[in-house]
């Protein structure tokens, strides 16, 4: 494990929807990790961590030099304060290195209860200007998420007028509303997208109703499928990495505590190795980081708002996934050697690949499988318990993906 103490490179921020997932975003270059319980937190759904979890958790972080944030940024109701209060006392302890916040109320519960934690401000709180900036560190933040709707103009006028540290997203979904803050879930389901469970209707079909013609839909034709006018594309920056490194971004963070193992693989390898070489030469830009980036499921790339509104393509034109490459297997070891276990099916004679950290890869076919009895198998399936030869350099913890076939 390469230690980051006094790291040379601004901060690789990874996320972590369980515990898999944090070790492998350790494994793969993350100089920090941000996760979440199971309350006060905008990821219901993820696999959140208990406070024991977040005991292992903060021990695996220690041991690698890796940092580890809890979000806390819903927004709180009245009656919720001192179910945080009795979780702020639980978190003590674990000696977390900073709470990610957007309620006000919940920053100042955090100063009375817990004063030394450090404080982020999440993109929540849509922080648009450095005086913003310079509000949240008087009251005693430390850093602050810069929102996804400013321009890289925008962001170049915060490095000279705050002195409290700037995060910004460089890649992942991106919403819709202002900052994230969407009210849309909430008014047609119930379910809050500001407390973490929001049911992503922006991403479905709409047709227009005249309202003295109630039940007569009329199409707003994109294409033959329909349209999808809310449906945002994802964000990825990484071939705009030198100007915001020359802005003065402390930290680049990744969206996506719902995504999957393979997806945090293949983004903290390709963002760790982009940034510690952009930042000794800003004109190393590798192809390679974009094509590996183009290889986990995504919808079609953008800059977003970075380089101005009129430039901006936030919106896709449906809602399905580019997607061209399976994971079809995590490797793992036992007294006998590495083994691999299965994710997705692949055949006997498949050509598959194998990718690690520090952009290791290696194409190889598939000459024989087994299960642990030793009986040869015909194919690779999901939960599966497998054995087969893998290239010299393979290590627990690497991934297995197999290209899919177009028809």
């Amino acid at each position: 494990m390469v230690k980051k103490t006094n790291r040379n490179h601004p901060e690789l921020l990874m996320p972590a929807g369980d515990m898999q997932k944090l070790k492998t975003a350790i494994r793969f270059g993350a100089d920090a990790v941000y996760l979440g319980t199971a309350d006060f937190g905008l990821r219901a759904h993820a696999g959140n961590f208990d406070i024991e979890q977040l005991r292992t958790a903060r021990q695996l972080t220690r041991e690698a030099d890796v940092a580890l944030y809890l979000t806390l940024n819903a927004s709180l109701r009245p009656n919720e304060f001192s179910a945080l209060e009795d979780l702020l006392e639980e978190l003590r302890d674990v000696d977390l290195d900073a709470y990610i916040i957007a309620d006000p109320g919940v920053l100042s519960t955090i100063r009375r209860v817990d004063p030394q934690r450090s404080i982020h401000i999440s993109t929540q709180s849509n922080s648009c200007n450095p005086q913003t900036a310079e509000f949240w560190r008087t009251c005693g933040a430390s850093r602050i998420n810069l929102a996804r709707e400013l321009t890289l103009d925008d962001i170049c006028g915060f490095a000279g007028q705050t002195k409290v540290e700037l995060e910004c997203f460089v890649h992942g979904a991106m919403c819709v509303a202002h900052s994230g803050r969407c009210l849309l879930s909430t008014a047609l389901l119930g379910r809050s997208a500001n407390r973490g469970d929001c049911a992503q209707p922006c991403r479905w079909n709409y047709a227009l109703v005249e309202e003295t013609r109630p039940g007569e839909s009329f199409a707003i034709e994109e294409d033959y499928r329909g349209t999808y006018i809310m449906n945002s594309r994802d964000l990825c920056l990484v071939e705009q990495l030198p100007q915001l490194l020359a802005a003065g971004i402390d930290s680049f963070k990744v969206e996506g505590r719902m995504k999957s193992l393979y997806y945090v693989a293949t983004t903290a390898r390709v963002y760790r190795n982009a940034i510690a070489r952009l930042y000794v030469d800003p004109t190393d830009i590798d192809p390679l980081w974009r094509e590996e980036l183009e290889k986990v499921s995504h919808r079609p790339y953008d800059t977003g708002f970075l380089f101005g509104h009129e430039d901006a393509k936030i919106h896709a034109d449906d809602t399905h996934y580019i997607r061209t490459h399976d994971f079809v297997g995590f490797i793992k070891s036992d007294e006998q050697g590495l083994w691999v276990e299965g994710r997705n099916r692949f055949l006997l004679g498949d050509e598959i690949e194998l990718i690690g950290p520090e952009m290791r890869q290696q194409k190889f076919r598939v000459d024989e499988i087994q299960n642990f009895a030793g009986d040869l198998l015909p194919a690779g399936q999901p939960n599966s318990q497998l054995r087969l030869k893998l290239p010299d350099w393979a290590e627990e913890g690497d991934l297995l993906r197999l290209e899919r076939v177009t028809k």
